[in-house]
This record gives C-alpha cells, structure tokens and sequence, in this order.
C-alpha cells in the first residue's frame, strides 16, 4: 500500500519574506513594549508611583503629571517602583545622571529567552535607544563617538547659524502674517524652524525638509516603552524610513561634500579613524532628535507660558521692557516645561545613592521635570519667572557625559525664535484647542491654535 504524506503542499502555505517581517516586529513588540505596557498599567491600578506618573502623561488635565510628580517628591529622594526607583529631587537626579555607577540603556531580562528573541527580532534599522547611538553607549565608544561630533558641533559653529535662523523664522513670520484667523503655531512655525536650521546643519536640501519632518515626528515616540501595536508599527516605519534616506543622503555627502556641519561629520578623523556607516547614521538620527524634537517641544511650551490661557502675560511686558532677557525666558521655560519630561539609568554595579543600596542592574527613573521644580533648589518653583536668578541650573538637557548634544543649538533657537515671534506679533494669544502630544517622554504641543492680530 502506498504511503500517504501528510505533508502539505509548500504552495498551500508559503511564507514570505513579509511575513517573516510582520511576525519579527510582532514578537519584538511583545517582548519590548507590549508586555511593559501591560506592567506599566497594572502597576498604575495598584498605585506604584512610576506606573502612576506614565498613566499621567496621557492625562487630559495638564497639570495630572505635576501632581504625581509632588506625590513622588514627598516620598523623599529616591523612593522604590514596582520597576526599580524613581526619583523628582534636584541633587539626586544630578547624581545618577552623572555617575559612573549608572549606564544607558535598560536593565537586562532575567528570562534568558525574553533576551534571546529581544536580539534575534530587533530591526537593524537606527534607533535613538539601540547602539551605536550616543544615548546607548557608554565609554570607550561614547567617548569616541562624542569627541568627533563635539569636534564639528562646537558653541561657535551653532552660533554662525543664528543669523541664519533669523532669517528662517522671519520668512515664517511672514508667511504667518499673510494668514487669516487661528493659525497652528505648531505646524506653522515651531516644527518647519528647528527642521529648516537641522537640515542645514544636516545638508538636506530645500525640497526634503517636509520629508525630515514628517519622519521626524512619526518617530518620535521611539523613546517611550510600552507602545501600542498601532504606534510601534508607525514608529517602525518611520525609522526604517529614515534609515533608508539617510543611506542615500550620506552618499551624496560624500561624493559632493558641502560647508555643512554633517559633512564635516563624514570627514572627521581620530587618530585616522572615523564613524563608520551604522555610526554616522545614529549619529545623525540624534542630532535631528536632539536639534529638532526638543527645540519644537520648547518653543511651544514656551509660548503656551508666556501667552496661554495659563501663561503669565505680565511676563512679556518684562522682556519687552528688557529684551536682554530672552536667554534667561527661555532657560525659565526649560525649567518649568522642560521638552524631555523624563530618562532613566540602569545600575551597572551595586552603590547608594540617597541612603539607599541600589542593586546591580536595578533600573532607576528620573524625572527632570520633578528635578526642575525642587524647592531646594528653585524659589516658589511653579512660579513661571523670566528674571529668575539661577533658571539656568535646571536638568532640562540631562547631566553627565549624556548631557543634550544639540543643548546650544536648541537654546539659541528658542531665543531667536521666541523674541522674533512676539517682536512680529505682540499681542499672540493662544486659542482654545491647543493639544498635548501623545508621547510620554517628550512633552510638547501637537497643536496649539493662536490668533496673532
């Protein structure tokens, strides 16, 4: 009798390179943030503080985040989390942001098979939380990677681009003021300002800005854990996306080299070695987040202080009479509403901090908008005050050898940005409608409406 092959036919159920993609990021996104989603939120019903403090930043009341922060600060100066420690206080902040003892990047799984299909379904595509990228690495390679960028991203090469930024907002000043009724601050002039000044620090011609932006903002939200199936997938688009254009863009940087700072990049030399490709492309993913990102969470929160529905109008009048004062509103306005609300640093050897013993690997949460708010530090710390003394001592930008790389860049954007915005428009007022963005870690505008006459 013939043998029977139960077998079925390959054509009946082919698998395709696609598909063996699909199911790649569906299990990457179940190990990496579905299964942190579910934490963070059953960590949130039982009350832990961390869980607390995400939950918040999808809030509908704006002020939620600020009351768990408060909540965290009364617990004292590192309290325990259902996922490690969380900490708002200005001193310790500081301290594990800059010490040797704690490194990027999150802790490790004790399930050894979670780490295995971490590392085998990971996209090779660049991503801001993965190595090479600065925020991933620590000595010797940050070390080296850092020397290089810092080399080409110097105080005064930013400060040849401010006449250039000038020029920039002017042109969107008066595209604005041809405009009739509310008009989107956000679209219309925060995120094209930071993304025309990066793209010329980039080398990215005229005619793909709109395509930096939009790559930019859907990537966003790579920084936060425990995205949804929806967001993971558009994140992960947008950075394969990217990751794709900046293979192109380096080619042609190469071949016909430009005066751009990115193109200095691609020739710098360290004792005859430079960044190779993976490198240079993480490198330049950063410095659009670090140049681009902060910078449009920064100028819209800065004006929803100084001329929302919640702003301190009385404020303006200060700079009007003192125009020397811009630097200081906007060192003011990092503080109280910094663009990055939150990081954090796994343990790499056991060490105290604050009293207590923190174990090898343990994950510690701290949030530099709690930070920017310690009465210890900072006067009536929810008061928003341009002449502040020492607005400048806040942790907006991180601290230690992770400290923002595109810190100068974006402080120099907020001056020129901001004075040129209330210089053109005075009387700006914030419309109802203005909307948070979804993202937790960085906190700014989506939307925000404003009538200008």
């Amino acid at each position: 009798m013939a043998r029977v092959s139960t077998r079925m036919p390959q054509a009946l159920y082919p698998v395709t390179r696609q598909a063996r993609v699909t199911l790649a990021r569906s299990l990457h996104w179940g190990v990496s943030d579905g299964l942190p989603r579910l934490a963070l939120r059953a960590a949130a019903r039982r009350g832990d503080l961390q869980g607390r403090l995400v939950a918040a930043t999808a809030a509908a009341d704006p002020q939620a985040v600020w009351r768990v922060v408060e909540e965290i600060r009364a617990r004292g100066p590192l309290s325990p989390t259902a996922f490690g420690f969380v900490t708002t206080h200005h001193a310790v902040v500081k301290e594990v942001l800059s010490s040797s003892a704690f490194g990027a990047g999150l802790p490790a799984s004790p399930q050894p098979w979670v780490a295995r299909l971490v590392e085998r379904t990971t996209p090779p595509t660049v991503h801001p939380l993965r190595p090479p990228s600065l925020l991933a690495t620590e000595p010797p390679d940050h070390t080296r990677y850092r020397r290089l960028v810092t080399r080409v991203f110097t105080a005064r090469a930013v400060e040849k681009l401010r006449g250039r930024t000038e020029e920039i907002a002017q042109g969107l000043l008066d595209r604005m003021a041809r405009q009739t009724g509310p008009v989107d601050l956000v679209s219309s002039y925060c995120a094209p300002l930071p993304v025309a000044v990066i793209c010329e620090v980039l080398g990215v011609p005229e005619a793909e800005h709109q395509r930096v932006l939009e790559m930019g903002t859907a990537a966003a939200a790579s920084l936060d854990m425990g995205l949804d199936w929806t967001a993971y997938r558009r994140v992960d688009s947008a950075l394969a996306a990217f990751d794709a254009w900046l293979t192109d863009h380096l080619t042609r940087l190469r071949d016909k080299p430009g005066d751009d700072l990115m193109s200095q990049l691609v020739r710098a030399r360290e004792d005859g070695v430079g960044l190779d490709e993976q490198e240079l492309k993480a490198t330049a993913g950063l410095v659009l987040a670090a140049g681009f990102e902060t910078t449009v969470n920064l100028l819209g929160n800065a004006v929803a202080l100084l001329a929302g529905e919640a702003g301190v109008r009385s404020q303006l009048a200060t700079l009007r009479d003192d125009p020397s004062l811009w630097a200081n509103a906007v060192e003011e306005a990092l503080r109280l509403d910094p663009p990055v609300l939150m990081t954090a640093r796994t343990c790499r050897e056991e060490t105290e901090v604050a009293g207590r013993r923190i174990p090898a690997g343990a994950l510690v949460a701290t949030v530099l908008g709690g930070a920017n708010r310690d009465p210890e530090v900072f006067d009536d710390p929810a008061r928003f005050d341009v002449t502040r003394g020492n607005a400048r001592e806040h942790l907006a930008f991180s601290a230690g050898r992770h400290h923002c790389l595109g810190a100068s860049l974006a402080r120099m954007e907020g001056e020129v940005g901001l004075r040129a915005l209330f210089d053109r428009f005075p009387d700006l007022v914030v419309e109802p409608g203005a909307r948070r963005r979804p993202t937790r870690i960085l906190r700014g505008f989506e939307a925000l409406p404003v009538r200008v006459a």
